[in-house]
């Protein structure tokens, strides 16, 4: 078996990108998931890297009255089986023993659909991010703006993800804003139908296609899994006008859609892409990184930094 593997092997070729897809993997055993050397890879991260809340958190959850843990990072870790927490350390490809893992993942993928390299694939942006959750917890109902193979580590999930190409489940403005707003959406029962509802195991996984929203679940036991991420051009090229189209809908001018005229979307690609010229090499610091989230999300965009326990890496 290679290291990641679609259950219906015709999946690589019949349904990605475009649908999510069960896949099999080979991480369940892997000694970078345990929680002590998690512990140590907490340790070495960025502070802005270690997002958590209370995992007793609504499906629909408004990210203004997200509820906290009043725990540093490594407690959690630590208490993971009662403290009733959710934590996902970011951007873990920045080190270098889970990026040659990621490598490695992500290469089983694309040789799957015919390529020899991740660069030959288009495969750009590649990013990491453990989730490490308490028994019973939520992760609420979202969109993400990359492709997704997610991987179950230990414990259980259940993984609901909604066919959205027709904007039914989330609108085209609330698609626009998960780029530069919360990535939270609302969410109805009625979406339901249009969902594929998954029950994880440690081996098990998913594709989770780009902006598809979902929510998950943990069990009884407390959770580990991963989500290795990537775009391609074309993603990053729709990221950029949605980005555009977001800021000007913000102030009263609601745009159309990628696509619809391709003058104009190179004219906000190109106008977005030379401020992020300007503007990328500042994230590089995690002081900036914090003050310009919170100039583009708000005041309470970096809540998970805010806790009353102070550890040694909060500032």
């Amino acid at each position: 078996m290679s290291i990641v593997e679609a259950v219906d092997a015709a999946s690589f070729t019949s349904a990605f990108p475009h649908t999510t897809f069960a896949i099999r993997h080979e991480l369940a055993n892997n000694p970078l998931f345990t929680l002590p050397r998690l512990l140590e890879l907490q340790a070495r991260m960025p502070r802005d890297r270690i997002e958590f809340n209370s995992g007793k958190v609504n499906i629909t959850q408004d990210p203004d009255s997200t509820p906290m843990v009043d725990l540093p990072p490594d407690e959690i870790i630590r208490r993971i089986e009662t403290c009733s927490a959710w934590m996902v350390l970011k951007s873990v490809e920045e080190d270098p023993e889970y990026r040659a893992l990621i490598d490695q993942v992500l290469l089983s993928v694309v040789k799957a659909n015919g390529y020899n390299s991740l660069a030959e694939a288009g495969f750009h942006d590649i990013r990491g991010f453990i989730f490490v959750s308490s028994p019973n917890s939520i992760t609420p109902f979202h969109a993400d703006n990359e492709n997704n193979i997610f991987v179950q580590i230990h414990g259980g999930k259940r993984f609901h993800v909604y066919d959205n190409r027709d904007n039914s489940v989330a609108s085209e403005e609330a698609i626009e804003h998960v780029l530069i707003k919360h990535r939270n959406l609302k969410f109805d029962p009625s979406f339901d139908a249009k969902g594929v509802h998954y029950e994880l195991s440690p081996g098990d996984g998913i594709f989770v296609p780009y902006q598809w929203p979902h929510w998950v679940g943990t069990t009884d036991g407390y959770s580990i899994s991963m989500a290795i991420t990537w775009k391609t051009d074309d993603i990053l090229w729709r990221n950029d006008v949605l980005t555009v189209n977001s800021m000007l809908r913000s102030i009263g001018m609601p745009q159309s859609a990628p696509g619809h005229s391709k003058a104009l979307d190179a004219v906000k690609v190109t106008t977005l892409r030379s401020v992020k010229a300007v503007v990328d090499p500042l994230r590089k610091n995690e002081t900036m990184r914090r003050v310009l989230r919170r100039l583009v999300l708000g005041r309470r965009a970096n809540y998970y930094l805010q806790t009353k326990t102070t550890d040694s890496k909060a500032a």
